[in-house]
C-alpha cells in the first residue's frame, strides 16, 4: 500500500472536525502523533500495521494540519484531547481500540486511558513518561527542567509561533535535529511544511503547551488513576528532551507494563528505527 495515496477523512467531535486518514481491516489500532508533527508521522508503521490485520487511523489532533484549530488555549486541556479520541473511536463504530502514542500523542494516550479505561484495549507509548513521571521529573529535577526550557518559553503569548514561523524549514530541521541522518526525507520535510507552518499553523500546537502548564490539582489528580491496559513503552534511549530515568511508569499506576529499550534512538524514535518499532507494536498487540 502507499499510504500517499490514502483518502483525507473527518470525523465532528465535540464541535471540533478532526482530520483522519485511514487504512486496513480488523481490530481497531489509533495512532496520535507529536509535537510539532501530524498523521504523517505514522508513514511507516500503517503499512506495517495492515499487514498484521488490523485497522489503521492516524488522526491529525486538534491544532494540526487539515484538523479544526480552537482559538484558545483552554481548548487543548489534556482531557479535552483525550475526549477528542474517546468521541473518535465511538464515531467510527468500536467500543475499544488500541491506542498508539508519540511525544505529546503518548500524553494523550495516557489520559485517555486513565480517563477512559473502557476505550482501550491495549496502549503503546512511545518516548513520553506517564503524567505522574513528568510531574515528578520538572518539580524536582534541575537537569529535566534544563531540557524542557522551552515549555516554558511557548507560554509566552504570540512570540513562539511567530518565531517559528519566520524561521520556516530550518525551524523544522532543528526541532527534528537530533534524529538520524535521513530519517526526515526532504519529501518529509516539504509534508511537514506544508502542514505546519502556513498562517496560525503552530498557534495550536503551542498552545498544547500553554495549557499543560496551566492545569489545577483536581485535574492533575484524575490523570493518576491506575491503568487497567496491558501497556508497551518503547523508548529510545538518545532522546535530548527526556531523561530515560523517567521512561519506566510506577507501578501502582500501570500494573501491566513493559518496557522496549532501543539504545541507538533518539526521540523521533518511529522515525529512527521503523522496522524495530514496527516489529515490537505488532509483536505486542498481537500478543494472546
Amino acid at each position: 500500500m502507499r499510504v500517499e495515496e490514502l483518502e483525507d477523512r473527518f470525523v465532528v467531535v465535540d464541535g471540533v472536525r478532526l482530520h483522519y486518514v485511514e487504512a486496513g481491516e480488523g481490530p481497531l489500532v489509533v495512532l496520535l502523533h507529536g509535537f510539532p508533527e501530524f498523521w504523517w508521522s505514522w508513514r511507516r508503521q500503517i503499512p506495517a500495521l495492515v499487514a498484521a490485520g488490523f485497522r489503521v487511523v492516524a488522526v491529525d489532533q486538534r491544532g494540526y494540519a487539515l484538523s479544526d484549530r480552537p482559538r484558545s488555549w483552554r481548548d487543548y486541556r489534556v482531557e479535552r484531547l483525550a475526549a477528542d479520541v474517546d468521541g473518535l473511536i465511538a464515531a467510527l463504530g468500536e467500543e475499544r481500540a488500541h491506542v498508539v502514542g508519540h511525544d505529546w500523542g503518548a500524553a494523550v494516550a495516557w489520559t485517555l486511558a486513565s480517563l477512559h479505561p473502557e476505550r482501550v484495549e491495549r496502549l503503546a507509548i512511545l518516548n513520553v513518561p506517564h503524567p505522574e513521571r513528568m510531574e515528578r521529573a520538572l518539580r524536582t529535577s534541575a537537569r529535566q527542567l534544563r531540557r524542557s526550557w522551552y515549555m516554558l518559553f511557548f507560554q509566552l503569548p504570540w512570540l513562539p509561533e511567530r518565531l517559528l514561523r519566520a524561521g520556516g524549514r530550518r525551524s523544522l530541521e532543528k526541532i527534528y535535529g537530533d534524529a538520524r541522518p535521513g530519517a526526515f526525507t526532504e519529501a518529509d520535510l516539504d509534508r511537514y511544511e506544508q502542514a505546519l507552518l502556513g498562517p496560525g499553523g503552530m498557534k495550536g500546537p503551542i498552545d498544547w503547551y500553554r495549557a499543560a502548564l496551566r492545569r489545577n490539582p483536581a485535574t492533575l489528580a484524575r490523570l493518576h488513576r491506575p491503568i487497567p491496559a496491558p501497556t508497551l513503552v518503547i523508548w529510545g534511549r538518545q532522546d535530548r528532551h527526556l531523561g530515560a530515568e523517567w521512561a519506566e511508569p510506577a507501578a501502582a499506576l500501570v500494573p501491566d507494563a513493559r518496557m522496549a529499550w532501543l539504545p541507538d534512538a533518539s526521540h523521533w524514535v518511529q522515525h529512527d528505527e521503523p522496522e524495530a518499532v514496527n516489529r515490537l507494536l505488532v509483536d505486542f498487540l498481537t500478543a494472546a
